[in-house]
């Protein structure tokens, strides 16, 4: 167990740092610590996350709380479903983009809000290894489960205004942008690349940040007739692009073009992170928006946004923040901004 509990979440080799009696003694501490009624998990597709599922909701539910089970999701998705479906906490078992031997727990209080290092994940470390947990709940609680795809997509879609019909080759690296991209069906004409779900990766890495792991979606763009290209990261939380000549985008510009997507509907402030190019800051600003630096780290922006009342934050790792979808990711958000402005 040494080491798993980490600034940002909670990640483990299975069945070595992370194990089942962990994931049951992790749900236990969890509503110790919120004391929380109703919790969202949802899950990547790794062969081992559904017996950390079984495991975990065994836990929550021996403290007292329901488990809105929202199955196999991206993590936007399970971040939507905790806002959406009013809940007091959610978790997502997933590892992103760590080798398939790795798994999970992104952790949320209600509304969306993160939990990192400094706002919970150290106490869950406590109570875990004292054994410090509530009382079991007389009356266990139960699992049900709830189909969060059609929400999400609905609201991913209030984002739409394309010019033209849109075509885009997408990565999905066998993972869960499988599941994220599923709110762009209908809207978007998508090629496929690698869209098996396979939590051993065996194409490639799923991290855009490399660039060796767009290589196959470059030679795809490359053969002509898309506006860009686009790969997700394992659990779809973050996405890289390519141009329409299949030249990598820096994600930096990527934050800049979604920028001015959505100050063409509003005006407001827009986040980005302190290692973006001067450039997003006067995109920002010839745009009518006013452009906030900030921090690095999902919770520190997130925290931020919501502080500042900002309507989209972008950081250079390629996690990009919507407003409207609870100051968390949205991959497809930014996908449909992106064609939004390459459409015009």
């Amino acid at each position: 167990m040494a080491g798993i509990f980490k600034a940002y979440d909670i990640r483990g080799i299975y069945g070595q740092t992370l194990t089942e009696d962990i994931a049951t003694d992790i749900g236990r501490a969890f509503v110790t610590l919120l004391r929380c009624r109703r919790v969202v998990v949802g899950r990547d597709m790794r062969p081992h996350s559904e017996r950390l599922f079984t495991a975990l909701a065994r836990g929550l539910t021996m403290q007292g709380a329901e488990v809105i089970d929202v199955g196999l999701c991206s993590t936007p998705m399970c971040y939507h479903a905790n806002g959406a479906l009013g809940a007091d906490g959610s978790i997502m078992i997933t590892a992103s983009h760590n080798p398939g031997e790795w798994n999970g727990f992104k952790l949320c209080r209600e509304q969306a809000i993160p939990i990192s290092g400094d706002t919970g994940i150290r106490d869950l470390e406590r109570i875990v290894q004292t054994g410090a947990f509530a009382p079991p709940a007389e009356r266990p609680g139960r699992v049900r489960q709830h189909d969060i795809g059609p929400a999400y997509a609905a609201n991913v879609r209030q984002t739409v205004r394309l010019r033209r019909p849109a075509r885009i080759a997408v990565d999905f690296a066998n993972a869960m942008g499988v599941y994220e991209a599923r709110a762009l069906e209908g809207v978007v004409e998508m090629t496929r690349l690698y869209d098996t779900l396979d939590g051993t990766f065996p194409n490639h890495e799923a991290n855009p940040l490399k660039s060796e792991t767009l290589a196959d979606l470059q030679a795809m763009v490359r053969r002509g007739g898309f506006d860009f290209g686009v790969a997700f990261d394992g659990d779809a939380d973050r996405a890289g692009f390519v141009d329409e000549r299949g030249a990598i985008v820096p994600m930096d510009i990527i934050t800049a073009l979604i920028a001015q997507s959505i100050l063409e509907r509003e005006k407001g402030i827009i986040l980005y992170d302190l290692r973006s190019s001067w450039a997003v800051r006067e995109v920002i600003m010839e745009n009518g928006g006013t452009p906030m630096m900030c921090r690095v780290g999902h919770a520190f922006i997130k925290q931020q946004m919501r502080n500042t009342g900002a309507v989209f934050a972008g950081e250079l790792s390629g996690h990009y923040y919507f407003r409207d979808n609870y100051t968390t990711e949205s991959a497809a958000m930014a996908v449909f901004h992106l064609e939004e402005r390459v459409t015009t």
